[in-house]
């Protein structure tokens, strides 16, 4: 018997009920108004119990405010409603003639014994279409969390599926999702939570149940249950680890992942222990690898020690003015959640006013320029958090330097901030590892809290691996050329003190008239134009960095591309800094503040035509677009500023791979030492990140892997032909070749190997000969039409045609538009003749048995839904065409010509209703009622008609919401179809096998909210 949605339900109530300690409830069993997503029976006598100190009137107030919310969106609804669960809901209300004011409180944080905690399956809820939802989490008959499960046994449904169907739950049932606090998918062997404005490939899962990343790469389905449902860790996420952050109108609603949940839990209990009488200020070190959340991170200690501290003042310190406005953007956007507004600094001055002018509270952020040599300190408050971001930069210094040429001695940033803050606790966050040689950091904050590294990270799904490309051959520097970059590298790993600063100036200007040179910077956009067109342009949304080595230079390779593609001028911009002795002609260019957040607003816009950002040290650290896939380096970079830069790649977005790093001045041996102070695992997986190593490596041996499964069929004219029908007819052929019931496993192999060469294609393309690029394209359209032929959803010719056409675009330079089948535009229809006769004439026979199966296995299911009998009919016979098929019993003909019979049958089927007069609804309790032949002997086809409309309204009538999961209603349903056939002299033999056969209908009827 199989594992089956329901059998998985019950398994996950066990876990609530059994391990967790919820209360258990039976949807269908719970008398309730369907309309009210509210569970009210618990609401009012649990806020009355947590908020035993506030009159009645200021309940009935607060449930008031939870019941009528103003006019928004659902998102904006549902920022309202975290509000009030966080924080609780204001209210004002008269109380013994008097007006007062209060909070009411929905969840009791501090003692947990006083809430209730409940599970329910099978929950049915009224909106604009009645919907039953699998598993319901509640609080205080608050339904906080919606589970959607789906059947471990079936390979067409998983996590992808449940997360469609919540998206179509929140415009069926909105109101239910104002209440919600995340969301659950699940299908056993993948879960994953996430918020109402989560797309799909931000659902997390939840690997730990106690913070341990130890066998984390394939957590058991129960880990997120037990890790996020215990109840002090749920109401803990639920009150400070659920915020919005809000960007141009369109808020984020962000539930931490569990990496972040520990993390955060951690620190601030190492900053409490730091801040302490024993303590000695160091909190310690919080290291999570870029582009895993760390600016979230932050965010959530800081609301998390306003608590553990008692209202400390937290001062955010950054090294550069982008990254303080970054960062504190993201706090900024998230000020509701912190319930106070952030502020910057904008001078030394202004810090001190900040921090002399309050004795608690404030988030501070500055930059450590504003701190300087002086005597007396900034303040000697004890409840003073620094929050130091990139905690290890060579700026934390303790010691003193002395300049060799004046004599002067300069003291270490570390120490001039820890003279201004002298009794402050100090934590550090960085996503890159502190070098080995670097013991001022530790000396400022302590060892490491937690460790959360790229190979975590990319297990996880957070971020994703990053490739290496290198492309300095194509530049012809010389070696003279190479050797100064070295010297470059070499004066950055030395930390750039000031004298090897003005010593290398010099040097500096060499390069820059060198690399600047304007054969050098011909050479350099011809090459990106050149790669970018023929290898990155398609990938994903075609977003690229070019990391300038100066401004100068910045402003040359600008020039130089919109001189090669004049039609480039909305696709390329420039982000940098300005300055006042700026030539005149560079201003419209770099534009001021406004225009670098208009340009910022553009490249995180998937749709927006600009694709290209040519920027210098800008962007190269806190700016995120996910569907950034390539960048391409002109400048020497070293250590934690190599790592940070190249991560802007790294984000998860839809299917990408990858990130690509195009290498155009030798940072190949910068990147390994940068490795170096990573984790063992981090430098055994990505220690050589060279994709001549690995992506061609793998693309290579699957190339051949992809041959060898398609042996016996020549498909070789389609990489010399400059014909696009002939490429077309080899498509299809080669699906066909593929196709066909002893090939199933072939055919399985064939899709997952391929699948793995455009993975790896897509990052090695312009390392890849032109013979092999066509041939990974054709294997890609082959494997894109088996997948589409095979897949789910509705079919049509245009939708297989321009997914390939695509794919195509780049690797092949066609005449047109290349057409598998037919010019037809439409969907495959089962009821059209013209389609079903252009099917049955198809020379690929293979393809044509699928492509019949799939479209009459889409009416069955169809039927499966809606009509009864018809299903059972109709699944019998395609049942049994297929047996005899893969019997081998009949031919590629034979089963062909089966088909086409039965969607001859279906057709007629399909318009019997119009002809009887009869509706979708109304037919299949027709079918129900004649579904003994003998029946039609009895009557006139007029009285069964009749029959049909009376037994048609009788059930709507009667029909209550869940009445089939109730035995009692059940039994009347029962009663009322048995009065009604008998009044009408139903045949008594039949009447038994009516009655079953009509109530399964209107079972199914009722599950697919069809009856209305």
């Amino acid at each position: 018997m199989p594992f089956t949605e329901a059998s998985f339900e019950n398994a996950i109530i066990e876990i609530f009920r059994d391990q967790l300690g919820y209360t258990y409830y039976y949807g269908p069993n719970v008398a309730r108004d369907y309309n009210d997503p509210l569970f009210e029976d618990y609401l009012e006598p649990l806020l009355k119990r947590i908020n035993s100190s506030m009159p009645p009137e200021a309940i009935t107030e607060a449930i008031f405010h939870l019941k009528n919310f103003e006019a928004g969106s659902l998102v904006q609804k549902n920022e309202v409603f975290m509000d009030y669960l966080q924080n609780g809901i204001t209210v004002n209300y008269f109380s013994d003639g008097k007006q007062c004011s209060g909070i009411v409180y929905l969840v009791d944080y501090k003692d947990i014994d006083k809430n209730v905690f409940c599970v329910a399956n099978q929950w049915t809820y009224v909106e604009n279409e009645e919907k039953r939802l699998d598993v319901i989490v509640f609080v205080n008959g608050l339904h906080l969390v919606v589970i959607e499960l789906k059947s471990p046994s079936r390979e067409e449904t998983g996590v992808l599926e449940a997360y469609a169907q919540l998206r179509n739950y929140m415009l069926s049932i909105p109101s239910l999702f104002i209440y919600n606090a995340f969301c659950v998918i699940s299908d056993q062997s993948m879960s994953k939570a996430g918020t109402i404005t989560a797309g799909e490939d931000r659902y997390m899962e939840w690997k730990t149940t106690d913070g341990n990343y130890e066998n984390t790469q394939y957590a058991a389905f129960d880990v997120l249950f037990e890790g996020m449902f215990e109840k002090n860790r749920f109401l803990d996420i639920i009150k400070n680890f659920i915020c919005f952050s809000k960007e141009d109108g369109s808020d984020a609603k962000i539930l931490a992942a569990y990496h972040q949940y520990f993390a955060v839990k951690k620190a601030v209990a190492s900053t409490v222990k730091a801040s302490g009488i024993d303590g000695d200020g160091r909190g310690g070190v919080f290291w999570h690898t870029q582009g895993s959340g760390k600016s979230l991170s932050m965010v959530f200690y800081a609301k998390q020690l306003q608590k553990a501290l008692n209202s400390p003042t937290l001062v955010v310190i950054t090294d550069r003015n982008d990254l303080d406005d970054q960062l504190f953007g993201q706090f900024s956007k998230c000020k509701d959640f912190l319930r106070q507004t952030p502020v910057q600094a904008d001078s030394r001055t202004n810090l001190i006013k900040l921090l002399s002018g309050r004795e608690a509270n404030g988030i501070i952020f500055t930059t450590m320029q504003k701190f300087e040599e002086q005597g007396e300190p900034l303040s000697t408050r004890h409840n003073i958090v620094v929050m130091a971001d990139e905690a290890h930069r060579s700026q934390y210094g303790f010691e003193e330097k002395v300049d060799p040429k004046t004599g002067k001695i300069s003291i270490g940033t570390a120490r001039i901030i820890r003279d201004a803050l002298p009794n402050a606790t100090y934590i550090g966050f960085t996503g890159t590892p502190i070098s080995l040689k670097d013991r001022s950091t530790t000396e400022v904050f302590g060892n490491y809290i937690d460790i959360y590294d790229m190979t975590q990270s990319v297990e996880d799904g957070a971020t994703r691996p990053v490739y290496y490309e290198s492309r300095v051959i194509n530049l012809k520097l010389d070696e003279a050329t190479l050797h100064m970059i070295d010297k470059e590298y070499d004066a950055m790993a030395a930390s750039a003190d000031e004298y090897a600063i003005e010593k290398s100036k010099h040097e500096l200007s060499r390069m820059e008239s060198i690399l600047g040179a304007p054969q050098t910077i011909d050479a350099l956009c011809t090459d990106i134009i050149t790669h970018y067109e023929d290898s990155r342009q398609y990938v994903l949304t075609g977003k690229a960095i070019i990391v300038a080595y100066s401004r100068e230079i910045a402003m040359k390779i600008y020039r130089r591309i919109l001189e090669m593609r004049p039609a480039w001028k909305e696709k390329v911009g420039v982000v940098m800094t300005s300055g006042n002795k700026d030539p005149e002609d560079w201003k419209e260019i770099i534009g001021n503040k406004q225009h670098k957040e208009e340009l910022a607003r553009k490249f995180k816009d998937n749709d927006d035509p600009m694709k290209i950002a040519i920027v210098v040290d800008m962007w190269l650290t806190g700016f995120d677009v996910p569907s950034l896939a390539t960048m391409y380096v002109y400048k020497p970079m070293a250590g934690h500023n190599l790592m940070q830069a190249i991560a802007r790649v790294n984000r998860v977005f839809r299917d990408k791979e990858g990130g690509l790093i195009v290498d155009y001045v030798g940072i190949a041996s910068a990147l390994k030492q940068a490795m170096n102070d990573y984790t063992v695992r981090d430098k055994k997986n990505y220690g050589d990140m060279d994709i001549a190593k690995t992506a061609l490596v793998k693309f290579e041996e699957k190339l051949i892997v992809c041959r060898e499964l398609l042996y016996g069929f020549d498909y070789t004219e389609f990489m010399t032909t400059n014909s696009d029908l002939t490429r077309a007819k080899l498509i299809s052929r080669g699906a066909d070749f593929l196709t066909g019931p002893s090939k199933e496993e072939k055919r399985n192999h064939f899709i997952r190997e391929s699948l793995m060469l455009y993975q790896a294609f897509s990052l090695c393309k312009s390392m890849v000969d032109e013979k092999s690029r066509l041939e990974a394209a054709y294997l890609e359209a082959v494997r894109t039409m088996l997948t589409r032929v095979e897949g789910k959803g509705r079919l049509s010719f245009k939708d297989i045609n321009d997914r390939i056409n695509e794919l195509l675009k780049q690797s092949v330079k066609s005449e047109g538009v290349i057409n598998l089948f037919s010019d037809v535009n439409e969907e495959f229809n089962l009821f059209d003749p013209k389609f079903l006769e252009e099917i049955a004439q198809m020379k690929e026979r293979n393809l044509a048995v699928e492509l019949l199966k799939k479209l009459i296995a889409e009416q069955v299911s169809v039927y499966r839904r809606t009509n009864l009998v018809k299903s059972e009919k109709f699944s019998y016979m395609l049942s049994r065409i297929m047996k005899a098929y893969l019997n081998g019993m009949l031919t590629n003909e034979e089963v062909i010509d089966e088909l086409m019979k039965m969607a001859a049958d279906m057709t007629k089927a399909h318009y019997e209703g119009e002809k009887l007069g009869l509706s979708e609804e109304e037919l299949a309790f027709y079918d129900a009622l004649t579904k003994p032949a003998a029946v039609k002997d009895f009557y006139q086809n007029s009285e069964l008609i009749a029959i049909t409309k009376e037994l048609t309204d009788s059930l709507r009538k009667n029909r209550t919401i869940d009445w089939q999961k109730k035995e009692s209603a059940r039994a009347g349903m029962r009663r009322m179809v048995k009065r009604l056939l008998k009044k009408h002299n139903y045949p008594p033999e039949g009447l038994e096998d009516a009655i079953m056969t009509v109530i399964g209908q209107c079972e199914m009827w009722t599950d697919n909210a069809d009856m209305r």
